[in-house]
């Protein structure tokens, strides 16, 4: 990635949340949904940049069917932060009325909405609605670029497929934004970045929080580049996110007790007992799973620190990337949890972002230079009290004070901090 800033400094890492949701059953659901919500408020308030929730009709764990209407809500209850759909399954829907949702929600959070697309992530949502599998790609495929034209504002024009229909279809409203974000869902698969690369649009790879993900990812981007040459687009890295999963304590002991029962739950209820995931095996060791879990390069569960060293490998793993997505999930109770991403704000972002850097230049400057600047603030607060005779004389007074209760000050003079035996008068008059 290029840098092209003042200074030479990088651009910016931008950093967001992904929220399927996955909340273990059992909390009540309407509670859960305003948590959520507060969640995203939290996240607005810590200067995060972006919010993106996905859309699911089954598993019980992932209860948002609609990211339009949830991130309308917490448009609602916060002020900067881009909420993004992440994703809309494009072949559950009738592509105008994806594009129509977008623009509202686009005009209801003042020009902050994002759009995400993907294909469907659960078969059993799929098998719900009678879609066969094998169709679902190239539906997003064909969804995509309809809506694409409708949110350009394009001329009326008229689209016949096997599964919709559209006459005359012009939008009566557009977007707030001149370009709205739009970005598809990629996994292990090359589909979800070729789509990007035919349409120039960003990426959401929300299969990096697995092994399996992990390792596709040096050789993901060449497919979207491969794809943009060949559609006469380009694809920009900085359009391209990547979602990582961390639980963040003060110590990494911490932050294994903490995470360490709602890990196994999620592992073992949602990913083996609801969904099957292929591969996945229930695991009785809670502390065993950890381990492979953090050891995989999976999941950081530990300090900022580790957290720092582990989206750094992954900048270099990958040859660059714009915005890292942290896995919002339950592992650790609500109290943890918003401390943990509170962490992140205060001590992972800015040293990433090398946003403290001058602040410890200036630290140094001062360190490597702390007798001349001291000296001459001494001289000057010296001079000023040797000319006057009454200040003279308490400064005498003090010091002879401060030496018969053998104070232990440093002899250098600081403002506010005593003097050295040199700079005393020998007597008040001088």
């Amino acid at each position: 990635m290029t840098t092209g800033l003042p200074g030479g400094r990088p651009p910016r890492l931008k950093f967001g949340t992904f929220l399927a949701p996955h909340h273990p059953v059992g909390e009540n659901p309407t509670l859960q949904f305003q948590s959520d919500i507060e969640f995203a408020a939290h996240l607005d308030h810590l200067g995060f940049d972006e919010f993106w929730c996905g859309e699911h009709h089954s598993s019980g764990w992932e209860m948002i069917a609609s990211p339009e209407m949830f991130l309308a809500a917490a448009g609602q209850r916060t002020n900067n932060i881009m909420l993004g759909t992440g994703v809309v399954s494009l072949p559950y829907h009738h592509p105008f009325n994806v594009a129509q949702r977008i623009v509202q929600l686009d005009h209801m959070t003042k020009g902050r909405a994002m759009f995400g697309t993907g294909p469907g992530a659960l078969p059993s949502d799929a098998w719900t609605l009678g879609i066969d599998p094998l169709v679902q790609r190239d539906r997003q495929d064909e969804a995509m670029g309809v809506i694409l034209r409708l949110l350009r504002g394009e001329d009326r024009f008229t689209h016949e497929s096997d599964w919709f229909t559209l006459r005359d279809a012009q939008l009566q409203l557009l977007p707030v934004q001149d370009h709205i974000s739009v970005a598809t869902a990629s996994t292990l698969s090359p589909s979800g970045m070729q789509m990007a690369g035919k349409y120039g649009c960003g990426v959401l790879s929300i299969a990096s929080n697995s092994t399996a993900g992990l390792a596709a990812l040096p050789t993901q981007w060449s497919f979207a580049e491969e794809s943009a040459a060949k559609h006469g687009q380009v694809v920009d890295r900085r359009n391209w996110r990547i979602l990582m999963s961390w639980h963040i304590a003060e110590t990494r002991e911490q932050a294994r007790n903490e995470a360490v029962d709602g890990l196994q739950r999620w592992h073992n209820e949602y990913n083996v007992w609801t969904l099957g995931r292929p591969g996945a095996q229930h695991v009785d060791d809670k502390w065993a799973l950890l381990d492979q879990t953090v050891g995989g390069g999976v999941a950081v569960v530990g300090t900022p620190d580790d957290l720092v060293n582990a989206i750094r490998n992954l900048q270099q793993l990958t040859g660059g990337f714009g915005v890292v997505l942290g896995f919002a999930h339950d592992w650790a109770n609500r109290e943890n949890t918003r401390r943990s991403w509170d962490m992140v704000a205060r001590y992972v972002m800015p040293e990433i972002n090398r946003t403290t850097e001058r602040q410890r230049a200036s630290m140094k400057f001062l360190n490597d230079n702390q007798a001349t600047l001291m000296a001459g603030a001494g001289a000057a607060v010296m001079q000023k009290i040797m000319a006057d005779e009454r200040a003279s004389a308490e400064l005498v007074t003090m010091m002879q004070q401060m030496q018969s209760n053998q104070d232990d000050r440093a002899s250098t003079f600081r403002p506010g901090g005593g003097v050295r035996d040199d700079q005393l008068p020998t007597s008040a008059g001088e």
